[in-house]
């Protein structure tokens, strides 16, 4: 019974200590660099003593400089992924005219899964009609539905399969209202997704080996330009995908590695394909 009084299943420090090791001085500076040229760098976060969804600019954040800008950019990103009850939640001191105060903040998929729409329209101060033409790539982290397995009963299973379940309907309402966003100020939506077929443990598999597997999976996918798709190719895609993944009647984690999405190759952006 003593996880149920305890902020999080995990220790947060090896997790503060991971990404602190990324926010160097020189990456902090860089980041200020790309802002002073009108580049954007968002990350978002949940407020739980609001329960509303935050949106940082990294860019202003770096801009300051020194040891309160570098702590203040590391605790967003640590808060971005401290999923609730598996990692403590972060606390930000803010300053404010009403004093000193803490606020307590963790993963933003506590209330929405990706941010797009319609938040853009308020974070950017930008005339809608600028949006037309425009591209918006949208990946999702993690899978839109799922073969159907037996639950473990144990903490950490019931809890995943809980949290996989809220986040795979979550993105499937905030792709709907994305769509109709980018419909509305005629922008492009292309998505990716992990295939329901795929052998995903779900997001809290923490192992290497997994993560390695799933990053070389969509790095292969987007040299072959098979990795975006529209919404209504992912659909199909994800029907055909569940029906194949219930038919192989093999448990979650010895399926076979799917073939990649049917991709949009000729609008596809510059991918990344370094670990």
């Amino acid at each position: 019974m003593g996880v149920l009084f305890r902020p999080g299943l995990y220790e947060i420090e090896p997790l503060v200590k991971f990404v602190d090791d990324f926010v160097t001085d020189e990456m902090i500076k860089e980041v200020a660099d790309q802002a002073a040229l009108g580049r954007l760098l968002l990350v978002a976060t949940t407020d739980l003593d609001k329960e509303e969804t935050i949106v940082w600019d990294m860019g202003k954040i770096a801009a300051h400089g020194g040891k309160e800008a570098h702590d203040l950019f590391r605790d967003v990103l640590v808060a971005s992924a401290s999923i609730p009850g598996v990692f403590p939640p972060i606390i930000i001191p803010v300053d404010s005219a009403g004093g000193r105060y803490d606020e307590m903040h963790v993963d933003a998929s506590a209330t929405v899964p990706f941010f797009v729409a319609p938040a853009l329209a308020y974070v950017l101060p930008l005339d809608p009609g600028t949006l037309k033409g425009a591209n918006v790539y949208v990946i999702v982290n993690g899978q839109l539905g799922a073969k159907p397995q037996t639950t473990p009963v144990d903490t950490i299973s019931i809890l995943s399969r809980s949290f996989t379940a809220v986040l795979q309907h979550r993105a499937r309402s905030e792709i709907a209202l994305t769509s109709e966003f980018a419909q509305k100020y005629g922008m492009k939506l292309r998505l990716t997704a992990i295939p329901v077929s795929y052998p995903f443990q779900g997001p809290l598999d923490f192992h290497k080996s997994s993560s390695q597997q799933l990053f070389h999976y969509g790095a292969d996918c987007a040299r072959a330009g098979k990795l975006w798709t529209t919404v209504e190719q992912l659909v199909t895609l994800d029907e055909n995908d569940l029906s194949a993944a219930i038919a192989q009647k093999q448990p979650i984690g010895k399926q076979p590695i799917p073939a990649c999405p049917l991709g949009d190759a000729d609008k596809s952006p510059q991918t990344s394909t370094n670990p």
